[in-house]
């Protein structure tokens, strides 16, 4: 509660007006060029309480006409609260099995409470000022205040998709976000798993969703709405209400940065930090059920198709070619990753083949409704080698003990995601390009090298951004409620220490 006060009290600038965002682009995401004005990226949200455009100003003789009031999408609403169902499908049970199974049998029970009461946590505070700081208007780094305490969300309230005059309940895209930002903070605790204590993780939790999770999804997925595109001249005032990365232009359809790397990032500080688990290195530490990790992945492949699908926010063909493209660049990345493990070692593993499933979906989200299906093949089987890498070769060489691989999988494949979007979002790779929100179609030009130098942009702030929250964060932690537990109680297991419960009894 100290921490909510400091930060309301940092953000409390008095804000004009609600906008309530959405998750990714109507079609491709992007820039909305303009005669003079600058491009304006599109990937965002939309207001609160969007309008219809205004029509064209009347003759003089004629009386005004009132606008038509705004009215929801029956189907897009239903579209959007599905996936929110199948989101949170794959944290509660998807991730919490993937990652019980890939722990020893002692912390089995550890790893599960720690995902379901993360999940529980954030999605408090997603309603007591999360939701407001991402999705509301502020400035270009973090929301306002409009929506703290829940203020104003109800029934009636009414928030825009991608297409102008196409509403959804903004209850349905509030859900939908928050369960987003749950699954995000839910994916850390793999890197520091079977050494952590429990308030350690919990107050961890507090401080990295308020000061890293809710700028970067502010910066990356928040702007007026498409309602607010009326002509080339309004671009420049839309663009300077937007986050950060918005405006630059940056492509993220649902979360490489801002869920995948942000994660990562924050785990393989916490691993330097923590430290290695004790015996690591020494003695065989060895997953104690790979039959549970394969069921959590196969959870995490079904209802990634809602976290990529849904972040369209309508039941139209974007949300379909991100639904195929999540099929297809996960059975890539299987694929990839095992024919180059079986070449390199001898044989195929089922952990090769439900880590390559995991890399897919986590390189394929950022360019999911933006690139072709040979796009998404290429993307998922060049994550599915580099994962391959970055589980062994490269968690060598940075030398930390990120229990469950969550930079090599989520980091290294948010990073190849994130640029290769650049590249294979190109119309002529069979992407969809830029899109204009003025004008509501696509933009003839598309530099690959420009979109992959703000693709890079993007990364290296979330990077930055991740990796000093996370450090102060661990900080404040060790030196409160403390870190890690006893070497004793490391060593007897969490399940019993930490919670006094055992998941195999005798």
């Amino acid at each position: 509660m100290l921490c909510l006060a400091a930060l309301c009290g940092l953000m409390t600038a008095g804000v004009a007006s609600t906008a309530f965002a959405a998750q990714d682009t109507v079609a491709p995401t992007t820039e909305a060029p303009a005669t003079d004005a600058a491009p304006a990226p599109i990937e965002a949200a939309a207001p609160a309480e969007a309008v219809a455009a205004p029509a064209e100003a009347p003759a003089e003789e004629a009386p005004a006409e009132e606008a038509p009031a705004p009215t929801i999408s029956k189907p897009d609403t239903v579209w959007v609260l599905v996936s929110a169902v199948l989101v949170i499908f794959m944290t509660l049970p998807g991730l919490a099995l993937f990652y019980g199974g890939l722990v020893r049998s002692k912390n089995v029970l550890s790893i599960l409470i720690q995902n379901l009461a993360v999940f529980s946590l954030v999605a408090v505070l997603w309603a007591v000022y999360g939701y407001s700081f991402a999705f509301t208007e502020g400035n270009a780094f973090i929301g306002g205040t409009d929506r703290l305490f829940a203020a104003g969300l109800n029934a009636s309230s009414i928030g825009a998709t991608f297409t102008k005059g196409v509403y959804i309940p903004e209850l349905a895209f509030f859900v939908f976000q928050g369960a987003f930002a749950c699954i995000t903070c839910a994916l850390i605790v793999g890197a520091f798993a079977e050494r952590v204590k429990f308030a350690g993780v919990m107050l961890f939790t507090v401080l990295w969703f308020t000061f890293a999770y809710l700028p970067m999804a502010h910066m990356v997925w928040f702007f007026p709405g498409p309602d607010a595109f009326t002509s080339n001249e309004v671009v420049p005032e839309v663009l300077a209400k937007s986050g950060y990365l918005w405006a630059k232009g940056a492509l993220d359809f649902a979360g490489g940065t801002v869920v995948h790397i942000n994660a990562a990032i924050a785990g393989l500080v916490g691993a330097y930090v923590i430290g290695k688990r004790t015996g690591y290195g020494r003695e065989a530490i060895k997953p104690h059920n790979l039959t549970l990790t394969m069921v959590g992945a196969s959870i995490l492949w079904v209802g990634w198709f809602g976290f990529n699908a849904g972040s369209a926010l309508e039941a139209g063909g974007v949300a379909a070619i991100a639904f195929v493209n999540t099929f297809l660049a996960t059975a890539a990345a299987v694929v990839a990753w095992l024919l180059v493990e079986w070449i390199t070692k001898g044989k195929p593993s089922l952990l090769g083949a439900a880590s390559g499933a995991v890399a897919g979906l986590v390189a394929i989200t950022p360019a999911a409704g933006l690139v072709g299906l040979n796009g998404a093949l290429a993307i998922g089987a060049i994550a599915g080698v580099l994962c391959l890498w970055g589980v062994s070769g490269l968690k060598k060489m940075l030398g930390a003990d990120d229990s469950l691989d969550v930079f090599g999988v989520h980091g290294v494949g948010g990073i190849t995601g994130a640029l290769l979007t650049g590249v294979f979002a190109a119309p002529s790779l069979g992407g969809a390009g830029i899109w204009d929100y003025v004008t509501e179609t696509g933009v003839a030009e598309y530099s690959i090298g420009s979109q992959v130098w703000i693709q890079a942009q993007g990364v290296l702030i979330t990077v930055v951004l991740s990796s000093v929250v996370a450090l102060v964060s661990y900080l404040i932690v060790k030196y409160t409620v403390g870190l890690r537990v006893p070497e004793e109680a490391e060593r007897e297991g969490l399940d019993i220490t930490s919670h006094g419960e055992s998941a195999y009894e005798a």
